[in-house]
């Protein structure tokens, strides 16, 4: 099956799940999670109108997203793996959104790369919903307290939540308890699902999906 197929039958799912909950797809985004695939792998999906695309690390992505950029206009990059506060610089420098603002050290060092560099991101704060201690993000009972240090101490335009369920266990309720926690401090997006859950995460509220394997493949 081609990049192609693969992509359009995702959007097509997609689709079907929005339909299922009485949401309009168009208001769900995708993000092709291109991780470990090379140029060459993404330029047929990019060609074939994705836009949106998530990276794990930004050494990766620097070898191979600044040639895309210049070879096509409107691309948007989000960092959906884990940052070091010493790649905080490199990761303001190239992506758009930042999905994985997980504790107090990280956020400051956005905060002023942003301001350094006059490039304003959006940011999503990582919540650990099932509390795994091998997991980073934020505690569910901290999220309010972090979400007004970046917004009102930082400047920081926290533009969502994500999170990403242990893999033993259901994920409605991990999406259910993202969400409830998105609308009591007023955040409006929500980045959960994956190519094993995201039409689960669209019935859950899901404001963009994070699929990488259905689209490119096993990697």
């Amino acid at each position: 099956m081609s990049v192609e197929h693969r992509l359009s039958e995702v959007r097509s799912r997609m689709a079907k799940a929005a339909a299922e909950c009485n949401r309009e797809p168009e208001s769900i985004s995708l993000v092709a999670v291109s991780k470990t695939f090379a140029a060459e792998d993404i330029r047929p999906v990019i060609a074939a109108g994705q836009r949106i695309f998530g990276e794990n690390r930004v050494q990766e992505a620097q070898g191979k997203w600044p040639v895309l950029q210049a070879e096509t206009t409107g691309l948007e990059l989000h960092l959906i793996g884990p940052l070091q506060s010493n790649k905080a610089a490199e990761a303001v420098a190239l992506f758009d959104v930042i999905e994985t603002v997980d504790r107090e050290k990280i956020a400051r060092a956005l905060a002023e790369e942003s301001k350094r560099q006059k490039r304003p991101l959006r940011y999503y704060i990582q919540v650990n919903t099932g509390l795994e201690p091998q997991k980073a993000g934020i505690a569910p009972d901290d999220v309010s307290a972090f979400v007004r240090l970046c917004r009102d101490d930082l400047a920081l335009t926290v533009e969502g939540l994500m999170c990403i369920p242990p893999v033993d266990e259901n994920p409605g309720p991990h999406f259910a308890l993202l969400a409830k926690l998105a609308a009591e401090n007023g955040v409006e997006r929500l980045s959960m699902g994956m190519s094993g859950d995201f039409e689960t995460a669209i019935g859950f509220g899901a404001t963009s999906v994070r699929v990488g394997s259905a689209i490119f493949g096993s990697r």
